[in-house]
């Protein structure tokens, strides 16, 4: 059976919860960091979601599926250095940091292969 909406695809899924996961940590930032990390990281991660919404609504046009996936790709990259200043900040363990990224980098994987080639996803009409 295909696919009927985008939160069935398990890099959806996955993009969801590292979002809530870097919400739930990201509250125990220093308040000094509010307007700077918190807020770029909780961006980051949350638009990873949000583009793929988007991306799967306009999966009928090849190119703005494929420019929706880009925009995702590159959220994905945003969150990773910014969890590379929670941890060298110390705002998260060595351990957190560590799944977190592997997370993240997995995600970027899944979004990388829905990339090549885009048409699988492309409803036929």
């Amino acid at each position: 059976m295909a696919v009927q909406s985008v939160k069935e695809l398990t890099v959806y899924k996955k993009a969801y919860g590292l979002a809530m996961e870097v919400f739930e940590i990201s509250k125990q930032f220093p308040s000094e960091e509010r307007y700077a990390l918190t807020s770029q990281i909780r961006r980051s991660s949350r638009s990873v979601c949000l583009n793929l919404r988007e991306a799967w609504a306009k999966r009928r046009y090849v190119n703005h599926f494929v420019s929706k996936l880009t925009d995702c790709d590159g959220e994905c990259n945003e969150t990773d250095p910014s969890l590379d200043f929670a941890k060298d900040c110390d705002y998260i363990t060595h351990e957190k940091h560590s799944s977190l990224t592997a997370l993240n980098s997995e995600i970027g994987k899944m979004l990388g292969s829905m990339l090549r080639p885009p048409e699988k996803f492309i409803p036929r009409t």
